[in-house]
């Protein structure tokens, strides 16, 4: 299984740039390019603290002491690996597409032979963030959620795991309600480590659900990006039919007059994205959303930039 086959070549050049960081300080057992919080010798220098009655001799730095004639200790901060973990939504409302199937946007294509799904677009955005975080020798996992984990893997950057996500990412049914809280809680199970979650669904979601989930997180000390996938008749509602609008997760069908509701409906999306924005930025995490008529790589890099500004910012 080659990353192109799930990957676009033109999301894998908008991406390549970029590096997939933690804002947080990371926990990690090998030798990489993120932040740790513990103190000794490593790679990269910190700062000079001055030298007290019992610090070891050894980490004095003695280049300070010949131009001051005062003794001052180095410190570094040992860089580590992130263990990076992408949960994707497979719940009912995922399967939701108006677009044709786009040959070369990776995804894994569970919809119908001519429609590209919110899971499908979900898929490629997953599959270039883990492919991402493995390129640079982290360890990725990634875990198929409805109302509860339906699938995961383990977190590794071993070689051949690339085959074990795609292989989660493309043999998993598209069903069911999500419960976002469930899968978060399974999700903190299996992450002893502060983390980098990288959270993909529609977000159609109790907005409480959303914020305890996020508050879970951010209490365990992990980093979150959230991206939201939406379909482009979902954020234009245009271009409707009067017909029964069909619940995808249960809910029973609606005879609904779509221009006589449209701009009603426009509002209450539009409050919403602007609720979860200001959620997501209240707990210091980043959100992406994207939609399904575009490609993943623009919007992925653009997020991808803010964040290693800011890295570079404050390193």
């Amino acid at each position: 299984m080659r990353a192109e086959q799930y990957l676009a070549p033109e999301t894998l050049a908008q991406l390549g740039p970029f590096e997939l960081r933690a804002k947080r300080i990371a926990e990690g057992v090998m030798s990489g390019m993120h932040r740790s919080p513990y103190q000794g010798l490593a790679v990269e220098f910190a700062e000079h603290r001055q030298y007290a009655a019992g610090d070891p001799v050894r980490h004095i730095d003695w280049k300070v002491f010949g131009r001051s004639d005062k003794l001052y200790l180095k410190r570094f901060q040992q860089e580590t690996n992130l263990d990076i973990h992408v949960l994707v939504d497979c719940s009912g409302s995922m399967r939701y597409g108006s677009l044709g199937t786009k040959d070369g946007w990776g995804g894994t294509r569970t919809g119908k032979p001519a429609t590209w799904t919110k899971f499908d677009h979900a898929t490629a955005a997953a599959a270039a963030m883990a492919f991402l975080g493995l390129s640079q020798r982290d360890r990725v996992s990634t875990e198929m959620f409805a109302g509860s984990t339906v699938a995961a893997t383990r977190c590794s950057n071993a070689q051949g795991h690339w085959r074990s996500i795609v292989r989660c990412l493309a043999t998993n049914p598209v069903d069911g309600k999500a419960d976002l809280g469930r899968a978060v809680d399974a999700l903190l199970a299996r992450a002893p480590h502060r983390s980098l979650m990288v959270l993909v669904s529609d977000f159609l979601l109790p907005q409480a659900m959303v914020r305890d989930s996020l508050a879970r997180l951010r209490h365990c000390g992990h980093d979150a990006i959230l991206v939201r996938v939406l379909d482009r008749q979902e954020l234009s509602f245009d271009a409707l039919d009067d017909a029964p609008f069909q619940g995808l997760e249960g809910e029973p069908a609606l005879e609904v007059d779509a221009r006589s509701v449209r701009e009603a409906y426009l509002e209450v999306l539009a409050e919403d994205e602007r609720a979860l924005e200001r959620m997501v930025r209240g707990f210091g995490f980043d959100l992406v959303r994207l939609d399904t008529h575009e490609s993943v790589g623009p919007a992925l890099a653009a997020l991808l930039a803010r964040r290693d500004m800011l890295f570079r910012g404050t390193s």
